[in-house]
């Protein structure tokens, strides 16, 4: 028999339909006698002829029409609204693609691939693939039998009824009072209800199944006390895409993220909401319910278990490092292009100059460039052009790219410290009480403090920013005529145009703004649960704002690329290198030339697609070429000095030397 689970006025009603015949108009009128029956006051209609309504699905909030039968509009366990006439959005609609609908086919469509999760093999840009949906989780053998070596010293603790702390005790300042077996099951359920104190819009599916992800891997370990049951229930639900609603704030990174990963396993109880891209965001039962699942009965220790931990921080930290890592080779590139418009010498890039100043990511940064620039490899006819000007040396913004190799996270000084935490965090042991099945006993202590990660993160954010800061500066060069020998703001009649005059100021706010989320939040701490967590780490919020700073980053840079292309145009006939050439072909695939002003906002939007895409980046168009003269300018590398990294792709003579058009630097 055919169910449907129907919204109405912001309460669940799960309505069968004994004939697939009946219509949507009748679903509607049922589901609205159903509603009036719970109320008292039977919700103030007085009879259901009296309902004016329309009906949508809560997938895409398409409206239906209410003379079509249900069993042509709709599948069994569908999930619809009804809206009564007058009314405002039910007041706990919650759309069903938050952050955007470009993540739903991902969740829809399933691949078969799936990854064995053992608690110590995983990587950020494994956590990062899973979280959008691209693979499912399964455990290891070896796994399995820790988790259930785990479990079994928790049964022996129960029924030798031990005092043992959040197993056979209340939590925090309750520490000292002992629960009789009777009630340990109702303890736990208790802790999850109560934890649940987040606020704020949920996080996306694609972070909350990163979440999910890195909790069922740390769990994988078997030192939480879990059981093997309870933990393969949780990797059915992650698998399935039904995902809990968490709010994004409400965390102090101290017992670990408490409130999110309460709301989290909330959801897994049957409580709360959920959302899968079968239901859209709906009552956790029900979503469960519809794609044949049973919520989780938490057994003693398990509420603890699910809860205890900085998966919050680090998930999203692990984005953070993935997506800095992006934009930073793609800044190196970007930062090229603008070069060859505002007609700047290579020089500066020379080998042996960086080989002086023996630091990895100088050297790499710099071979980018040369990659990209040497007319030797890439003929130019803008250098070309200006072969034999008498400018002598280019700003700072332009000539000192290599020297703030800081900011190149992953590539490679930031991301060595900050990758370092996260992976080391992603597979360590953050509970409070942690169980040793070879001991046979349980140890409480205080690997879930936030504060490695919250540190990291606060310096990845710092490192980070400067990539935007000096692409400003940048772009400004290249809007003002004074500086680039180029139309004032990249635009033809001036003054009837505006051309990129307000590109630049929302790129100047986007820079502000950073420099106010730079202040660390891991140097800040309220002491918290009535004294006990005294000393917290606020890694939540330092893992929020590194993300809002790396968006913001994309975001110059994305508006840099459409002004250097833009710039392009006014050196028409005359072409750039080969890589750069192709750089600006991808961009002009999706945003056409500034021949007037017009509405820019989505060019923006677009530029910032191909700095996040994987498939059609900026990075994937210039890869090949940058990698093409690596390879062959291996056999001429030399060593820098005994003391340096030794990348030997970094210290190539790559025959920059020549004259460029620039006299040497004086």
């Amino acid at each position: 028999m055919p169910r449907y689970t129907v919204h109405v006025r912001g309460e669940w009603l799960a309505v069968p339909c004994l004939n697939c015949s009946n219509t949507i108009g009748w679903l509607g009128k049922e589901a609205v006698r159903r509603y009036m029956k719970n109320k008292p006051d039977n919700g103030g209609f007085a009879s259901v002829e009296d309902v004016k309504f329309y009906i949508r699905r809560c997938k895409g909030l398409g409206l239906l029409d209410l003379d079509d039968t249900v069993e042509d509009a709709l599948e069994d366990n569908e999930f619809v609204e009804v809206v009564i006439e007058g009314d405002i959005m039910s007041p706990d609609f919650i759309p069903s693609q938050p952050e955007g609908v470009h993540l739903y086919p991902f969740f829809e469509h399933f691949t078969l691939n799936y990854i064995s999760l053992d608690g110590n093999s995983l990587t950020t840009e494994d956590l990062v693939n899973l979280g959008k949906g691209l693979y499912k989780i399964k455990l290891t053998l070896e796994a399995e039998a820790k988790v259930k070596r785990s479990r079994e010293v928790i049964e022996r603790i129960i029924k030798e009824k031990t005092v043992v702390y959040g197993i056979t005790t209340g939590f925090g300042k309750f520490a000292r009072t002992v629960i009789p077996n009777s009630k340990l099951r109702e303890l736990q359920v208790n802790l999850v209800r109560s934890h649940s104190a987040g606020v704020g819009k949920p996080l996306s599916p694609e972070r909350s199944r990163m979440l999910l992800a890195l909790r069922i891997n740390v769990l994988a370990k078997g030192y939480s006390g879990i059981s093997l049951e309870t933990l393969q229930q949780v990797i059915e639900a992650f698998n399935a895409s039904c995902l809990p609603y968490i709010p994004e704030k409400g965390t102090v990174g101290a017992s670990g993220d408490l409130a999110p990963l309460s709301h989290l396993a909330l959801g897994l109880i049957g409580e709360g909401k959920m959302w899968s891209p079968k239901s859209g965001w709906a009552d956790a039962k029900y979503v469960l319910e519809a794609h044949g699942l049973r919520p989780i009965t938490l057994k003693p220790k398990e509420g603890l278990a699910l809860i205890n931990g900085t998966q919050m921080i680090t998930s999203l930290g692990c984005e953070a490092v993935e997506r800095a890592s992006a934009i930073a080779r793609q800044a190196d590139i970007i930062a090229a292009l603008t070069l060859e418009v505002l007609k700047g010498t290579t020089r500066a890039f020379d080998t042996d100059i960086h080989a002086v100043r023996p630091h990895r990511g100088q050297a790499e940064v710099a071979f980018r460039f040369r990659s990209l620039l040497d007319s030797d490899h890439h003929p130019s006819e803008i250098a070309e052009s200006h072969r034999f000007c008498d400018r002598v040396q280019d700003a700072y913004t332009m000539r000192c790219c290599p020297q703030r190799p800081s900011v190149r996270t992953k590539g490679k000084v930031v991301a060595c410290v900050v990758g370092h935490f996260f992976c080391t965090d992603a597979k360590t042991m953050n509970w409070r009480k942690m169980v040793f099945a070879e001991r046979a006993e349980t140890i409480s202590g205080g690997n879930f403090h936030g504060e490695y990660p919250a540190k990291a993160l606060d310096y990845l954010a710092i490192g980070v920013h400067e990539l935007a800061a000096i692409s400003e500066r940048r772009i400004e060069r290249l809007c003002n005529p004074s500086l680039s020998e180029l139309p004032a703001f990249l635009v033809t009649e001036g003054g009837l145009n505006s051309g990129f005059m307000i590109a630049h100021c929302t790129a100047a706010a986007l820079v502000s703004e950073n420099k106010a989320l730079c202040h660390p939040s891991s140097v800040d701490s309220l002491s918290t649960s009535a004294a006990t967590e005294d000393h917290v780490s606020m890694g939540g919020w330092a893992a929020r704002k590194a993300l809002r700073v790396i968006e913001h980053v994309e975001q110059v840079l994305a508006i840099e690329l459409l002004a250097a292309c833009q710039g392009i145009e006014f050196l028409r006939p005359l072409r750039t290198t080969t890589p750069l050439e192709k750089v600006y072909d991808l961009v002009r695939s999706v945003v056409r030339p500034w021949m007037k002003d017009r509405f820019m906002a989505p060019d923006i939007e677009a530029a910032h697609r191909l700095l996040v895409e994987q498939k059609a980046s900026v990075w994937e168009v210039a890869k090949p070429y940058i990698e093409k003269y690596r390879r062959e300018h291996i056999p001429e590398s030399r060593p820098i000095s005994p003391t340096a990294f030794s990348l030997g792709s970094l210290e190539m003579n790559t025959g920059v030397g020549h004259d460029d058009g620039h006299q040497d630097e004086l």
